[in-house]
C-alpha cells in the first residue's frame, strides 16, 4: 500500500501572508521543503484543484473556470459538482491500478459528487419546494453524513460562504476530516480550509485587518498537521493561489450591453441576462472574463473594443489560449485577465432599480457569474443587519422571506485572484515534509510531487 499522505489546501496561503500571524504554518515551511507554484490559468479554485489532482491543463481535464456557458443548453452554470466534469484521470483513480487496497478520502475539494474515491463530503443544501433553503451536506458513503451531523453538529453552510463566512465552516471541515481517517484510516486524505479566501477577498493582504484569520487558520492546520504526523503520514500544505489587492471593479457585461451586444429579457419589472440571445457576453470569474460570442464574425471587433478598455491586461485568442493550455470548447471565444489591481463583475443591468431579486442575495447558482460582495451586507443600506435578523425570524417561524441584505457595490472588495502577473509573492505554495529540490513548481508538477509522496 502506498505511504499514508494528507494534502491540505490552504485557500489563498501566499508568502505575502505567511509570517508573524501564521507561526505554526511558518516554522513548519522553514524546516521542511518548500516552492511557489507558478499558477494555471485561470488561478481559480475549480481549475487550480483540476490540475492538481490530474496533472493536466484545462484543454485536457476541461475545467476552465468555476463556471462556464453550456452552449447547447444556453445557461451559465456556476458551482456544479459532478465529478464527471473532470474529463482526466484522477490521481486515486491511477493509485488503485496499481494498489487495489489504495483507498482515498475527498473532503470538500470541489467536484466532489458522484467521484471514484473511496470516502467524500461536500456542501449540499436543502432546498425545498417553498424557496427555503437548508444547511446540509453530501457525503459517500450516504450514511457518513448522519454519522458526520450526528457527532459534530449540522454542516455550517452560512459560515462556509456569505456575510457569516468564519472560521467554523473550516473548523467542521477538520473535525470531518479527523472523524474518517479515524474511521477509514485512508492512504490519501485531501482537505480544503477556505477560511483565509473570506478576509483577504474583503481586506486584501492587510496583515492588520486579517491578523484574526490568519492566526485561526494557523492554529487550525496545526492541530491537523499534529495529529497526522503522529499517525505518520507525510504532510502537504498546498494552496491554490493567493491573493492581491485590487482597487477597479470592471463591469464588462455593462460595457457590452452599451454596446448593444446582450440581450435582457424584462420579468416583473426586474432584468434578467438572456445569454441564449445576447450576441455577446462575459461570464466573469474573479480576474478572468470567458466572452461567448454568437456571429464569430464579430470577434475582431469585440477584441478591439476589450483591447481599449483600461484594466484588461491581455485578451486571449486562439493561439493565446493554447499557450496558456485553455484551448477547451469550455472557455470563451475570448478571454480576458484583468490588470494586477482590477477584477470583473457580472454586472449586466444599469439601473440598479432593475437588477435582478437575486442579485441582492448569496445565490451562486442563479447568477452568471462570480459575485464576492456576496461577503458583504449591504454597506448603503440602512440597518441592514435589524433587516437580515428580522428575515432570520420570518425563515425560523417557516414563512416565507428572501435575504435580500447583499449590496451592488462591487468597490467595496478589496482582493482578488485569478491573473498570473501579480509577482510570485501572491503566487500559491507547495510546502511539505517529503524532500523536493525545486523551489518553483509548474502547475502541473504539484500532481508529480503528492505523488511522489504516496511511494507507489
Amino acid at each position: 500500500m502506498g505511504k499514508k499522505t494528507v494534502v491540505i489546501d490552504i485557500v489563498g496561503l501566499s508568502k505575502s501572508v505567511i509570517g508573524e500571524h501564521t507561526p505554526f504554518i511558518k516554522t513548519f515551511m522553514e524546516k521542511n521543503c518548500h516552492a511557489t507554484v507558478e499558477p494555471v490559468f485561470p488561478a481559480v479554485t475549480t481549475t487550480a484543484q483540476s490540475v492538481y489532482l490530474t496533472g493536466k491543463l484545462p484543454r485536457e481535464h476541461g475545467i476552465v473556470g468555476n463556471g462556464w456557458f453550456d452552449r447547447k443548453e444556453n445557461e451559465v452554470k456556476f458551482w456544479k459538482q459532478s465529478n464527471g466534469l473532470v474529463e482526466a484521470e484522477k490521481i486515486w483513480e491511477r493509485a488503485k491500478l496499481i494498489d487495489p487496497d489504495f483507498t482515498c478520502s475527498v473532503m470538500f475539494w470541489w467536484y466532489n459528487m458522484y467521484l471514484s474515491a473511496d470516502y467524500s463530503v461536500t456542501p449540499r443544501p436543502q432546498y425545498h419546494s417553498d424557496g427555503l433553503k437548508l444547511p446540509d451536506c453530501y457525503s459517500f458513503p450516504p450514511e457518513l453524513r448522519d454519522e458526520l451531523q450526528d457527532r459534530i453538529g449540522t454542516f455550517p453552510l452560512f459560515h462556509f460562504w456569505g456575510p457569516n463566512a468564519d472560521i467554523r465552516s473550516s473548523r467542521w471541515i477538520a473535525d470531518a476530516s479527523l472523524y474518517v481517517d479515524q474511521k477509514f484510516d485512508p492512504t490519501l486524505t485531501l482537505i480544503y480550509l477556505p477560511h483565509l479566501d473570506y478576509g483577504l477577498q474583503k481586506f486584501g493582504p492587510d496583515l492588520a485587518k486579517i491578523s484574526k484569520e490568519l492566526r485561526e487558520v494557523d492554529q487550525l492546520v496545526e492541530e491537523l498537521v499534529n495529529y497526522y504526523q503522529k499517525k505518520g503520514a507525510h504532510i502537504v500544505l498546498l494552496s491554490e493561489y493567493g491573493i492581491n489587492p485590487v482597487s477597479r471593479p470592471i463591469h464588462i457585461n455593462r460595457i457590452l450591453r452599451t454596446e448593444g451586444y446582450i440581450k435582457v429579457r424584462l420579468e416583473s419589472g426586474r432584468e434578467l441576462l438572456d445569454a441564449g440571445a445576447s450576441d455577446a457576453f462575459s461570464v466573469s470569474d474573479h480576474q478572468v472574463a470567458h466572452i461567448y460570442i454568437k456571429d464569430q464574425r464579430k470577434k475582431e471587433e469585440l477584441r478591439g473594443l476589450f483591447e481599449k478598455i483600461d484594466g484588461v491586461a491581455q485578451v486571449l485568442d486562439s493561439k493565446e489560449k493554447e499557450e496558456m493550455g485553455l484551448d477547451h470548447e469550455r472557455a470563451g471565444d475570448l478571454v480576458l485577465m484583468a490588470d494586477t489591481d482590477a477584477w470583473f463583475t457580472y454586472y449586466y443591468w444599469l439601473e440598479d432599480g432593475k437588477a435582478p431579486d437575486f442579485a441582492r442575495s448569496v445565490e451562486i447558482h442563479k447568477k452568471p457569474g462570480y459575485d464576492p460582495a456576496e461577503m458583504f451586507l449591504d454597506p448603503h443600506q440602512p440597518l441592514v443587519k435589524l433587516k437580515a435578523a428580522y428575515k432570520l425570524i420570518r425563515k425560523k417561524l417557516g414563512f416565507r422571506y428572501r435575504m435580500d441584505v447583499i449590496g451592488l457595490d462591487a468597490t467595496v472588495v478589496k482582493g482578488s485572484h485569478g491573473a498570473i502577473h501579480a509577482g510570485e509573492q501572491f503566487d500559491p505554495v507547495f510546502i511539505s515534509d517529503f524532500p523536493i529540490a525545486e523551489r518553483r513548481l509548474k502547475c502541473t508538477q504539484v500532481y508529480d510531487k503528492i505523488w511522489a509522496t504516496l511511494a507507489l
